[in-house]
């Protein structure tokens, strides 16, 4: 089992709202993850340059944002992880808006194995 590669729970959280834009939208700036995330155009910015520099995104000459291929993993990864979370806490009875937020919080913390581990628990249910 390949170690998951440590990321901060705030950088996940950005590359995840990026991919899910970028699929409902096509295309992303930074004013759409502002509107996303809600928070400001100063918060947003530093965490992009931040990103930049870590090679996880590409901002082009019109400030489209777009996922590097390392950055692309991470949110992967990260949604993959909501989704499975999200999917368990629905299926043993969560409310739907809790589900959702607290797969939003466990997502960040729970180690590849049990991950992996409830994940396959949630594909043997369907």
């Amino acid at each position: 089992m390949a170690k998951r590669e440590v990321y901060t729970e705030a950088t996940e959280n950005y590359l995840e709202a990026i991919l899910m834009l970028s699929r409902q939208r096509g295309s992303v700036r930074a004013a759409d993850i502002c509107a996303h995330m809600g928070f400001s155009r100063p918060t947003v910015s530093v965490a992009l340059k931040q990103m930049r520099e870590k090679g996880l995104v590409l901002v082009d000459d019109d400030y489209q944002i777009t996922l590097t291929e390392e950055g692309r993993e991470v949110a992967v990864s990260t949604y993959e992880r909501h989704k499975v979370i999200s999917f368990f806490l629905l299926h043993i009875g969560v409310s739907e808006t809790v589900a959702y937020e607290d797969a939003c919080k466990i997502e960040h913390d729970l180690s590849e194995e049990s991950f992996e581990k409830l994940k396959a628990y949630c594909e043997y249910l369907f």
